[in-house]
């Protein structure tokens, strides 16, 4: 089966430096095959027979050994990737005119009450739930009135990990490759 890690917190800032060569090498370590890695923010796309929750904890373990940090991993198969990319609205960009991000949840907070607690100001941008993740879409001239910088400071913000939709569009093309690596 076919996965990506979404790695919380490093190579931010300076803090909790990975190289991603060594990351991809812990990995391949810990049993994964076809470990793929994508810009410095700590996604890897890798194939595994083992589940989501199986991997988390593992995964966890591995970079903990090898780097002594405490990283929380989130697992994503194929298919939860599929459902975050046909729910993303097509024209969603991240760029000069708009900012889209994909905040993916923990089980902790996943769940669609969780709108209620987003500090996003409803006429300043776009808030939408999927199992799995919230669709955040905001222009550009109104990010920092948006009220979505309240976020980070928020007890919510440690459970979940955010890549821009041109990252996770980016991920689910490595994974589609992976898979069709898998088949053949």
């Amino acid at each position: 089966m076919i996965y990506a890690a979404l790695l919380r917190g490093i190579n931010v800032g300076g803090n909790n430096k990975i190289n991603m060569k060594l990351l991809k090498s812990t990995f391949e370590q810990a049993g994964m095959t076809r470990v793929t890695t994508y810009i410095n923010s700590g996604n890897i796309i890798f194939a595994s027979e083992l589940s989501s929750a199986e991997l988390s904890i593992q995964l966890e373990q591995a970079i903990a050994e090898d780097f002594q940090l405490d990283i929380p991993v989130m697992v994503r198969s194929l298919l939860q990737m599929e459902e975050v990319i046909t729910a993303l609205p097509e024209n969603w960009t991240n760029d000069e005119q708009m900012k889209s991000d994909v905040f993916f949840l923990w089980d902790d907070i996943n769940d669609s009450s969780i709108l209620e607690q987003i500090p996003l100001k409803p006429d300043l941008g776009t808030l939408l739930y999927i199992p799995g993740a919230l669709l955040i879409s905001v222009p550009r001239e109104n990010v920092t009135r948006s009220g979505m910088n309240k976020l980070a400071s928020s007890r919510l913000y440690r459970y979940m990990t955010i890549r821009n939709v041109n990252t996770t569009r980016q991920i689910y093309r490595l994974m589609l490759a992976a898979g069709e690596q898998e088949a053949t």
